[in-house]
């Protein structure tokens, strides 16, 4: 056992290596689930009777209760101990993942999701600071580069794995491979990490905590059943939308007016930070909500194995990983808001390019394009968090971590929710413009009659409805694409707003892919 995971950063830690392994596995356990599911969602969606839209269910159920659960974490850690609440989260993390294998239904599988999430959203903050504790100030940045990779395994080896285990085992086992890794990740933190000193005068804002979990799931509800019911027409979104308003209002109103919140009002005094945040979300929506679009649009219009669907996916996350190894040796020698906007102009050129394609693309573009997409973020990430924190006092850098990360979360969250909508709107419409021009009148369809598919026959309408319909569904798909090009744009004016450090700030850019 460790002498102490909270020692003096000069004194020598025992089983460093062995604490270092252990927490590295929870936190690539917490990644893969961010996108392993992904490939895997056409087999789950057929498996448990979902639409196109309720499907994406499985992702925003998870990332709203992690985004939710988050900002808590410090005070959990402070008030029962850090060792036993990374614990009770892995277990928890665990017992959810094998939950969501065994589900049959949506709701069940929906449901357990959220358990993995609440779960989940300390994995990460815990374990980065068992490492921070474990390493010296002149080792932490080593330390940090080997968590920041640990983390960006997600994007990159999530969708090969998942679409390898969906299609020669089971859809279920992108939950079940959580168990062998959890297991080792919690045995390994029993023997060498010890318990951190509790904080009896440890405080959480319950109310405001409260208030802001409220919005979030009325906000994510709406979204997530409101075209599905019509919008303002139904009585349930017309609740939602009254909750979300009212219980965001209080949040807001006791912000400003608590002597002790549960978000400082003064973070939002820092120009950078505030600017940040906004920024943060929209890189949120943009990313994502992306990753959400690629895997009907692969598996379903380009009839692509779950196998290559994944492969193909991958090069994103390694053109993140490079270019934030990139990065990291640009910051302090170029300004950082020119690596933001080259960050946002190769996301808006990848987005550009997708607005064109058709299920004809060939491999070689999606894996090109995506590689462009996965380094425009990974010019965002790291510039966009230095100069977040850069101007923002230390002591409440760590307030900041959790408020900065939760934008994120919830622009994750809202974009898939948002360009899911769109695609199922955008068909039907899309569908009814083109089917207009499909009548037995239009001399346009005498080469199609000749080949069977008369609008004459039963037969012929039918193939010709499928037609419509694949057609009309390729342009929502470019639609969405070219909503996330625009919000990209839009995000390069904010660069005006950001002022330039006058130093170098020491900031820890772990932080940004939390």
């Amino acid at each position: 056992m460790s002498n102490a995971t909270t020692a003096s950063p000069s004194a020598p830690i025992a089983h460093r290596g062995a604490i270092t392994a252990c927490v590295i596995l929870s936190v690539i356990m917490q990644a893969l689930d961010t996108t392993i599911a992904n490939v895997a969602l056409p087999h789950i969606q057929g498996d448990v009777s979902a639409s196109a839209d309720q499907i994406n269910w499985v992702l925003t159920s998870y990332i709203v209760a992690a985004a939710i659960m988050t900002p808590p974490s410090g005070f959990l850690s402070a008030k029962f101990g850090r060792k036993r609440v990374l614990l009770t989260a892995i277990a928890g993390f665990v017992a959810a993942s094998v939950l969501c294998g065994l589900s049959q239904s949506l709701p069940q599988i929906v449901g357990f999701r959220l358990l993995q999430g609440l779960f989940g959203a300390s994995l990460v903050p815990l374990s980065q600071g068992i490492l921070l504790d474990i390493y010296n100030v002149e080792e932490r940045g080593r330390a940090m580069a080997l968590f920041g990779v640990s983390v960006m395994v997600g994007p990159v080896l999530g969708p090969v794995i998942g679409g390898w285990l969906t299609d020669n085992i089971s859809w279920r086992w992108v939950f079940y491979i959580n168990v062998p890794i959890g297991a080792l990740a919690f045995f390994g933190i029993v023997v060498y990490v010890t318990e951190t000193k509790l904080d009896a005068l440890a405080k959480l804002d319950w109310f405001g905590f409260g208030m802001l979990s409220i919005a979030i799931a009325a906000l994510q509800l709406f979204l997530d059943r409101g075209e599905q019911l019509d919008w303002f027409y139904s009585s349930e979104i017309i609740i939602e939308a009254l909750v979300c308003a009212c219980a965001f209002y209080l949040f807001i109103v006791h912000t400003f007016t608590a002597e002790r919140s549960f978000v400082n009002p003064r973070l939002f005094l820092d120009q950078n930070f505030a600017v940040s945040m906004l920024f943060i979300f929209i890189v949120g929506v943009t990313y994502l909500a992306s990753l959400a679009l690629m895997t009907p649009y692969l598996q379903t219009l380009m009839g692509y194995p779950v196998v290559t669907a994944g492969i193909v996916m991958g090069p994103r996350g390694l053109g993140t990983m490079f270019c934030m190894f990139l990065v990291g040796r640009l910051i302090g020698k170029v300004d950082t808001r020119l690596l933001l906007f080259l960050g946002l102009a190769l996301t808006a050129w990848a987005m550009y390019d997708m607005t064109g394609w058709t299920p004809d693309v060939s491999q070689w573009t999606l894996v090109s394009v995506g590689f462009v997409q996965g380094a425009g973020l990974g010019f965002l990430f790291v510039p966009l968090t230095t100069i977040a924190f850069a101007t923002l006092p230390a002591q409440m850098r760590g307030e900041g971590t959790g408020l900065y990360n939760l934008s994120r979360n919830i622009g994750s969250s809202v974009g898939i929710s948002v360009v899911s909508m769109l695609i199922t709107e955008n068909t039907q419409v899309n569908h009814a413009n083109i089917a207009a021009y499909v009548t037995p009148f239009n001399r346009h369809f005498e080469a199609a009659t000749a080949q069977g598919i008369s609008p004459l026959t039963a037969i012929g309408r039918a193939t010709l409805d499928g037609m419509i319909t694949t057609q009309a569904t390729i342009i929502a798909y470019m639609d969405d694409f070219k909503l996330l090009m625009l919000m990209s744009i839009c995000a390069i004016p904010l660069l005006v707003l950001l002022r330039k450090p006058k130093a170098p700030p020491a900031v820890d850019h772990s932080v940004a892919i939390e």
